[in-house]
């Protein structure tokens, strides 16, 4: 993953590293943003899921098995999605219902 995303990677450390290229790519967002309105916090981890050929998932990936239904992969969009994530898990769950009580 290292080797096929270093440039992606790059610019994530040099953003980190450098308050005016994080301003800079913030204000392609929020364009009257300025360095004095940002201040220095710890930073996060943010999971991303990969394809088997090393691909990135980009989009929520939603892994359903005989007894559970997960989302394996929420990008940050997440929070704003949690109503279509909500009821696509809905929409599954009589059909994972039935699987339950068909087993027994």
């Amino acid at each position: 993953m290292a080797r096929k995303y270093w440039k992606e990677g790059t610019v994530e450390i040099w953003r980190s590293l450098s308050k005016k290229a994080f301003v800079k790519s913030l204000q392609e967002l929020v364009p009257d943003i300025q360095e004095s309105d940002i201040i220095p916090s710890p930073s996060g981890v943010r999971a991303q899921a990969l394809r088997s050929d090393g691909s990135l998932v980009d989009d929520f990936y939603i892994e359903q098995s005989k007894r559970s239904i997960n989302v394996c992969n929420a990008p940050s969009p997440a929070a704003t999605a949690c109503f279509p994530i909500g009821r696509e898990i809905a929409r599954r769950v009589p059909e994972l219902e039935y699987k339950l009580f068909a087993a027994r």
